[in-house]
C-alpha cells in the first residue's frame, strides 16, 4: 500500500497494545483506514492492498479482509471482484443526498431534543460550539463539528436515531473537508452553528429546526457545485486532450 498509515514515527501495530479477538482487530483496521481516507492521505481510486495492509498492522488477511467490507457497507471502499479493493470514489450526487438526509434527521432529533436540555448540556454544548469556532486543523474540525452535533441531540433519548446521524456523520466526513478548503466556509459554520445554539437556548422549536435543516442543505449543495464543476473540469480536459492527440495522428506529413 503507497500510504503508511503511521502513528507518529512508528507504524500502528496490534503487537504494541491489548487487543479482543479478531472483531475488534478489524473494526480498528478500519477505524485507521476510514481516517486515511478522511485526512486525504487516501486519494479516491487508491488501490487498497491487502497483504500490504495485513504486513503493516502485523495481522493476517481475514480481519484486513472484514474491515474491507465494513467499510464498503459505509460507502467508503469499493470492492469489485477480480480488481480487489479501492477508495470510492467521490461523488457529487452522493454528498448531496447525505445532507438532504442529515438534514431531515437532524431537524427532528433537535425538535425532540430541545425542551429536554438542561444548563448542564446547554454549558456541555457551548463548550463543544466554542472548541470548534477556535479549532484551526480541518482534520480536528471535523471530530469537534460532530461532537458539537450530537450535543444539540444527545437529550433526545432516541438511541436508533442518533446511531443513524452518526452513521451519515462519518459517510460525510471526507466532502466535509471540501467545504474547509476555504477559510469563509469554516466562518459561516460557525456563524450558522452559533445561531442553532441560540435558538436551542432559546426553547424556538421551529426556529431551531429551520437553521438546522438550512445549514446542512447549504452544505450539501455548496459540496455538490464543487465536486460537479471540478468533473465538468475535469471531464473537459480529457476531451481537449483527446482531440489534441486525433488531430496529430490524422494531421498529413509534411513534404519530404
Amino acid at each position: 500500500m503507497p500510504t503508511d498509515l503511521s502513528a507518529g514515527s512508528h507504524p500502528v501495530s496490534f503487537r504494541d497494545a491489548q487487543f479482543e479477538p479478531r472483531q475488534s482487530t478489524s473494526r480498528f483496521i478500519a477505524d485507521a483506514l476510514r481516517a486515511a481516507i478522511v485526512e486525504g492521505a487516501l486519494l479516491p481510486g487508491e488501490p487498497l492492498r491487502q497483504d500490504a495492509i495485513a504486513r503493516q498492522f502485523s495481522v493476517s488477511a481475514i480481519p484486513v479482509r472484514e474491515a474491507f467490507r465494513q467499510l464498503e457497507s459505509e460507502g467508503w471502499v469499493t470492492i469489485e471482484p477480480n480488481r480487489g479493493a479501492a477508495v470510492s470514489l467521490q461523488s457529487a450526487d452522493e454528498a448531496r443526498e447525505i445532507y438532504e438526509i442529515r438534514a431531515s434527521l437532524e431537524s427532528l432529533a433537535i425538535g425532540i431534543a430541545i425542551e429536554h436540555h438542561t444548563p448542564e448540556t446547554l454549558a456541555d454544548a457551548k463548550r463543544l460550539l466554542e472548541a470548534a469556532e477556535n479549532e484551526p486543523d480541518p482534520a480536528l474540525y471535523v471530530v469537534r463539528n460532530e461532537q458539537f452535533h450530537m450535543s444539540l441531540y444527545a437529550p433526545a433519548d432516541r438511541p436508533r436515531l442518533m446511531e443513524l446521524i452518526g452513521q451519515m456523520h462519518r459517510r460525510g466526513e471526507r466532502y466535509l473537508r471540501l467545504k474547509l478548503g476555504l477559510p469563509i466556509h469554516k466562518d459561516s459554520s460557525d456563524a450558522e452553528h452559533r445561531a442553532i445554539f441560540d435558538a436551542l437556548v432559546a426553547r424556538d422549536i421551529e426556529r431551531a429546526q429551520t437553521l438546522v435543516a438550512r445549514h446542512l442543505l447549504a452544505t450539501g449543495e455548496l459540496i455538490h457545485r464543487f465536486l460537479a464543476d471540478a468533473q465538468a473540469l475535469a471531464q473537459s480536459s480529457h476531451v481537449k486532450k483527446k482531440r489534441r492527440a486525433s488531430s496529430r495522428t490524422t494531421s498529413p506529413k509534411a513534404d519530404e
